[in-house]
């Protein structure tokens, strides 16, 4: 059972009693409700009435919601702590910046540029900026950090919201990133145990499997959850991924066939991180849409309870709100969640609760922050900032022919050749990728230092010669990104022209404006450059440095060169 007057909790009388009487004083329908983070998904779930009818209805513990306009989710988180009876945690998603709690949010730097720069001072001050913005619209806690280990550079899923692959790196930028959090009374939530990285599949799609051994796994994500845990993280994420090593160690005899995630494995959950690593905190599942989760293999309705079962605390996401309450409430009547568990669970959710003190502030009607702190959101500050961090992140790989700098003297005639991305499916729902805008910034941003810049696809290569007379060099942008589609992500060429025959006959210089591992697909390009994110800080500090202007400070890994000798050169 939890112990709420220890890490991380630290709760006084007066806040355990708090829980205790809140806890006493719910209905079994309120109880099995507090296990639930509903995800409230559009303008019309955002509807006062339709707020009070779910929070009526099916009592959810937690809210995550997706991007909208600032004053929206203003006005929902609001609604939603004004109409609650028990004080809702409502989450974010900044991981980079601002930009993860809603839309015109400040976007930062991701983890892999944050690991570019080698700097926790740095993290500290993107969690901080994260933090007010999320803050801002209602937020107090927040889903980041990721603190996956790259270990495997085919793996897209968290080829950018990941470090690196340094349990060393890792656990002085969480500790940072903790603290940043910290100054706006929002709760961290570090992700994916037991670990994701060693391998290349999404668990969108597909069970993830970390395939390290115990002692290996001990070495490695262990010593980094082992270290945060101690540094006194309040909650974590459980992923969709199996750790068969430990499945094995810990249930001797266990079946392959009978080897689960660890949102479903009580050897992980229970065992290994609340028993070995010592969590007293509080574990979320991640995403139960996921096809990891969803597509395991027993049916949901056991699913839904097993989690809870297995360890986990809350319950992310209703697939169906009346059929899925209906499954956990099952579980709790069958005995397949028992209690002492469902105890557990319940002190954990009102005891992070009460460590952010949100029942004194609902009692002072301060849960939402004032309205006119949405002024932080995007504001001139952190956009500078924004443009601060690019300066530092930006990375160049290699220069082997030396085309830098390219400046309208040396090379006034640029074409652009742009390849983008794909649908993104994010919770559930599908959203386009934002490619116009991006190259109309891109054609804006060349233009406006002196270029003439033609983005243009002909239809087809015509001759070589030509090709050469007509430009000086050639732009190939990457901005090659997303999730939930394929369980790798890599370059597609969409149109042949846009193929790298011209790398030979004209000086090309090649931008990834997202993952990092975009060698395997151009390795003959000789000018690479990482720049990590595709706003328009990030280009500009980009454009900045290839002109010559002010020099490349970000420092790369080995997992650029994707394990290839053709790449390095």
């Amino acid at each position: 059972m939890v112990n709420l007057r220890e890490k991380p909790y630290y709760l006084n009388e007066e806040q355990i009693q708090w829980v205790e009487d809140t806890i006493a004083g719910m209905t079994t329908e309120e109880k099995i409700g507090q296990l639930f983070v509903n995800m409230v998904a559009n303008a019309e779930e955002r509807k006062p009435e339709n707020i009070k009818k779910v929070l009526d209805t099916y009592h959810p513990g937690a809210i995550r919601y997706h991007n909208a306009p600032k004053e929206e989710l203003w006005e929902m988180a609001d609604c939603l702590q004004k109409t609650t009876k028990i004080p809702l945690l409502i989450a974010s998603n900044c991981e980079a910046g601002g930009n993860g709690g809603c839309q015109g949010g400040t976007p930062i730097a991701n983890g892999a540029a944050m690991a570019a720069i080698d700097s926790p001072e740095e993290v500290f001050k993107m969690a901080e900026i994260s933090a007010r913005e999320a803050a801002a619209v209602g937020c107090n806690w927040n889903f980041a950090p990721v603190v996956d280990l790259l270990y495997n550079w085919r793996n897209t899923i968290v080829q950018l919201r990941a470090f690196n692959d340094s349990p060393e790196d890792v656990i002085r930028y969480a500790k940072a990133f903790f603290k940043g959090m910290k100054t706006q009374n929002i709760a961290t939530c570090m992700k994916h145990f037991p670990g994701d990285g060693t391998e290349e599949n999404d668990q969108h799609l597909i069970m993830g499997i970390n395939e390290y051994d115990c002692d290996k796994w001990d070495r490695t994500y262990g010593k980094v959850y082992k270290e945060l845990i101690d540094e006194g993280v309040m909650t974590i994420m459980a992923g969709h991924i199996a750790l068969p090593a430990y499945s094995r160690k810990l249930r001797p005899g266990i079946k392959d066939e009978e080897i689960r995630p660890a949102t479903l494995a009580p050897e992980l959950i229970t065992d290994l991180l609340k028993g070995k690593l010592g969590f007293n905190g509080l574990v979320v599942t991640d995403a139960s849409h996921m096809i990891g989760m969803f597509g395991a293999t027993i049916p949901r309705s056991r699913q839904v309870p097993q989690a809870i079962a297995a360890g986990c605390d809350m319950f992310l996401f209703f697939n169906e709100r009346e059929e899925d309450f209906a499954y956990m409430m099952e579980g709790y009547q069958s005995g397949i969640i028992t209690e002492e568990r469902l105890q557990d669970a319940l002190h954990r959710i009102l005891g992070v609760k009460a460590a952010l003190n949100l029942h004194k502030l609902q009692k002072e009607g301060k849960l939402t922050a004032p309205k006119e702190n949405l002024a932080v959101v995007g504001c001139a500050e952190h956009h500078k900032a924004s443009r601060d961090f690019a300066d530092k992140y930006v990375t160049l790989v290699k220069d082997r022919l030396h085309y830098l700098p390219m400046t309208p003297k040396r090379y006034k005639r640029i074409k652009l050749m742009y390849i983008g991305s794909e649908a993104t499916v994010i919770a559930g729902m599908k959203f386009e990728s934002n490619d116009k805008n991006i190259i109309s910034d891109l054609v804006s941003q060349l233009e406006g230092t002196g270029f003439e810049v033609d983005a243009g696809v002909p239809a087809k290569k015509g001759k070589i010669e030509d090709f050469k007379r007509q430009y000086d060099c050639v732009l190939l942008v990457l901005n090659v990104q997303g999730f939930a589609q394929y369980n790798t992500m890599r370059v597609k060429w969409d149109e042949p022209v846009k193929q790298p025959w011209y790398m030979s006959e004209l000086p090309t210089f090649v931008v990834s404006l997202s993952n990092t591992n975009n060698l395997i697909d151009v390795p003959m390009a000789r000018c690479y450059i990482n720049s990590y994110m595709d706003h328009h800080e990030s280009f500009a500090a980009t454009l900045e440095k290839m002109m010559g202007k002010s020099e490349f400070k970000g420092r790369y890994n080995e997992n650029v060169f994707c394990g290839r000798w053709e790449t390095r050169f």
